[in-house]
């Protein structure tokens, strides 16, 4: 077990899950290593807390100067009054330094007042799209957390489809329980065709085969089939868009048996 974890752990998975750099299947691996063993959780929030110490180091201060823009502001609007050339007590200089003081302070108060309500609105806006971007994520992690279980279910088999030599980068794994009369698909890769063709998922029954729909780059998507009881095998064909007929021996680019 420990060989496992040390190889899970030098395979970089961890590295690429937390930039967001991971296929679904892989995502799917990654939350259920942290889930279940301590050294993955463990290694998960060291990583998380080196990333938030780089963040923090590449942080930008707000800019300065702003007493100097607060000086040149209470020039551009402070009046200059002619005074007669006579000795001038002491409280009116005092009176005067306080309103200039005043006057510079006002200025200042107010447009930090104007910066707050400006970040103010930033906030609430921010909220919101983080609120929505919460029931999004909240949504995600359901469906994956689904999706584990569907995948982890020990009822669950496995079928891996790879593409012949018409579609050798083809590539689909389907996931199948007999128990729970459920099946999904996972499209891995798959090779663009004209646009007069498509990708067709068959089942093939003891008498016929029937289409299980059509197949489409989900981006590493797990999507729910329709579940066929007593299917042989799975196939995925290439037909005509415009129903024209092709030849069964020739569309044919992926095939696996569902029986030992």
């Amino acid at each position: 077990m420990e060989e496992k974890l040390h190889t899970f752990l030098q395979s970089g998975l961890l590295e690429r899950y937390l930039v967001g750099d991971t296929s679904i299947a892989e995502n799917l691996e990654v939350e259920y290593q942290i889930d279940n063993h301590s050294e993955i959780e463990d290694a998960y929030i060291k990583l998380q807390n080196n990333l938030e110490i780089l963040a923090k180091a590449n942080a930008v201060e707000a800019p300065l100067g702003v007493l100097n823009r607060v000086l040149e502001t209470t020039k551009k609007t402070t009046k200059v009054i002619a005074m007669p050339q006579q000795k001038t007590p002491w409280y009116t200089i005092a009176a005067s330094v306080a309103a200039f003081a005043f006057a510079t302070l006002s200025v200042y108060l107010y447009q930090k007042n104007q910066a707050l309500n400006s970040e103010n609105n930033i906030v609430v806006d921010e909220i919101y799209d983080l609120r929505g971007d919460i029931d999004k994520n909240n949504s995600k992690l359901d469906a994956l957390a689904f999706q584990l279980q569907k995948l982890n279910n020990p009822d669950s088999k496995k079928y891996v489809l790879n593409g012949n030599d018409r579609a050798k980068d083809l590539k689909t794994v389907a996931y199948i329980n007999p128990v729970d009369k459920t099946s999904m698909i996972d499209v891995v890769s798959l090779p663009k065709l004209p646009e007069n063709q498509y990708y067709q998922l068959r089942a093939e029954l003891e008498d016929k085969m029937v289409s299980l729909g059509y197949l489409e780059d989900y981006q590493r998507t797990l999507k729910p089939i329709p579940y066929m009881e007593d299917a042989l095998a799975l196939s995925i064909v290439i037909q005509n868009k415009n129903g024209e007929s092709t030849s069964e021996e020739n569309n044919e680019v992926a095939e696996i048996s569902l029986k030992k």
